[in-house]
This record gives C-alpha cells, structure tokens and sequence, in this order.
C-alpha cells in the first residue's frame, strides 16, 4: 500500500487504462495543455499526445456527443465535464443517446464511455458550479452512477468504469482530491454496483455517499464517546445499487439514517428509504432519517453555503434521534 490522494488515484486508474488499451483516450475542456481543471490528466498530453488527450470546445453538448460517437464505434472515450452542473447542456446526448443506444439496437451497439465530473460545494462557487445531480442521471435506464469517497475507491472503479461496455458517469467531489488514502500498487478492480462497510457498528445504520462518507466517519467518532455505535455503508455506485449490503445492514442495526449531499426531494436518499421499506420493513425499530441538503440554491456565501449542505453535528444529531428518541 502507498499512501496517495484522490486526485493522484485518479490519475493512475487513467493512465494504467490508457497504457492498456490503445482505444482509450481523454477528451474535455482544457485536459491537455492545462491538466484539467483539478489536475487530473496532468502530463498527459506530453506522454498520450495529441491524438488520445483532446482538448475540446467550451461545448459540454459537443463533448458528451463526441464521445458517444467514439464509443459507439469502438473506440473507449473518457471524457471530463468540469462540473456536474454543466451536464445539464449535455442531458440530450447521455439521456436519449448514449443511454439507449444499446437497447435500441438489440444489443448490437455498446457505448463503452466514461464521463468524469466534479460535484459538490465547498469551494464558494455558488449556485451554478456547486450542485449534486446524481439523482438526475441515476434516474436514467441505461446509465450506470459511481461516487467514489475515497482514494481506493476512486482507482478502482474508475478502472472498472473504463472497461464498462455502458456509458458511466463518473462522479468526484471537488473537496476530496487532496484527500489522502491507501492504495495498492498492484492493479486492482472495484466492481460497479457493490457497496463497501467503511465502518462496522451495532445501534444505527448511515448509508452515506461521496463526500458525507467522510463527515459520517467524523460524526461516528463522536457518537462513540457517547456509547452509540453506527456502521457505515458506502453505496459507491448509486446504479446499480447494492440496497442487499444496505438490507443487511439494517437487519443488523435496525435503524437507518441517510446521508447525501444534494437536496433531499426526489434525492438518492429517497430511492434508498423506499426500497429498504420494500424489502427490509420489518426489519426497523424507527422511522427512516434522511440528512439532506436544504430545499435551495447553494448559496456563494460561506456561511450560508455550510448552512444549507448536511455537516457533522446534523449527521450526529439524526442518530441521537433514532437511538434514544432526541429531539
């Protein structure tokens, strides 16, 4: 193991797959020349060339179309959005193109292309560069969602993704490239649609995504020194999901708390709750919790921007709740 960050994990799922496969390349506003915008494809450029790293057109419409037509003709684009609220100009070319190419065709036409964006608040860059769309895209048949919360996970299913026949999409939060983790140095693969136990407990389950991974963690160090312990679920792929870990889990705990960064209505978290009501109703002792962004725009503001996203003392707060009936 070697300790590495998000970013750097990132960077070598990349040019593992791209030194593997001659049919992998990188495309996206500013991957060449300047690295991307979060130094993800740094020196790329210098070593790929030209014809496998793209720098492209302020056109995220352009982008995700070129790469679907790459994909559909055998080629394995990755190809970066810089932030997941401009995948709003793109929806056309993942919603009714990519995503449906290979039903539509009986199967004859995969799209083997991976679209890496960044998501999230934490840089102060208002309402239109610091929104959590996954529910958008997760909503869609025919797209697969990962949200890796940390540097193993990253490369591993980012790798995965890579060498996934379906379009994925990719999604990285911009507060956790400098975060630092374990990595193997042998090549390892993360399969999409397994969630991992980031950290094992008895008295509530927190099913908790992307960057909320991290502050759950934070949240169950206190929760300990107050005698409540939580298990953790990291779903990693939001689709496919593991809601069978999920289950299980709450079988085990018979409490659920559910964290996501994004607001709450329409949210992850409420395809969450509805399928452990499906499939595992019995099996509470409480009501489900969700610990969700506020109905609003996020906010350029600091303050009002950590006041509308979930942070530790709310995650915790929720747990108190459901364990001993505080309100």
């Amino acid at each position: 193991m070697a300790l590495k960050t998000y970013r750097d994990a990132l960077r070598e799922a990349l040019r593992e797959e791209m030194l593997k496969d001659e049919r992998v390349f990188v495309m996206g506003e500013d991957v060449g020349v300047y690295g991307g915008i979060f130094g993800v494809t740094a020196g790329f450029l210098e070593e790929f060339g030209e014809a496998r790293v793209k720098d492209t057109p302020i056109s995220e419409a352009a982008i995700a179309g070129i790469a679907t037509g790459a994909a559909m003709t055998g080629m394995r684009p990755v190809a970066e959005i810089m932030f997941i609220d401009f995948t709003t100009i793109a929806m056309d070319q993942l919603v009714n193109q990519a995503a449906k190419w290979h039903y539509m065709s009986g199967g004859r036409i995969k799209v083997p292309m991976v679209l890496r964006t960044a998501t999230g608040t934490g840089r102060r860059t208002a309402a239109q560069h610091s929104q959590s769309l996954e529910a958008w895209h997760a909503h869609v048949p025919g797209l697969k969602v990962v949200m890796p919360s940390t540097p193993y996970d990253a490369k591993g299913l980012l790798k995965s993704a890579v060498r996934d026949n379906n379009p994925v999409v990719f999604i990285e939060h911009k507060m956790l490239y400098n975060e630092k983790g374990e990595v193997p140095e042998e090549e390892y693969l993360i399969p999409l649609g397994k969630a991992d136990i980031k950290r094992e407990g008895d008295d509530c389950t927190v099913v908790a995504t992307s960057l909320m991974v991290k502050r759950a963690l934070e949240a169950a160090d206190i929760l300990a020194g107050e005698g409540i312990s939580i298990e953790i679920v990291d779903p990693r792929t939001i689709r496919p999901l593991d809601i069978e870990t999920i289950c299980t889990s709450v079988s085990k705990t018979h409490r659920l708390v559910i964290v996501h960064e994004a607001n709450g209505f329409c949210g992850v978290g409420a395809e969450i709750a509805a399928q452990v009501v499906e499939k595992a109703f019995f099996e509470l002792d409480a009501p489900i919790a969700r610990v969700a962004g506020l109905e609003a725009p996020i906010p350029f503001s600091p303050i009002l921007e950590d006041a509308v996203v979930p942070n530790v003392n709310a995650i915790a707060a929720a747990v108190r709740r459901l364990v001993r009936g505080e309100q």
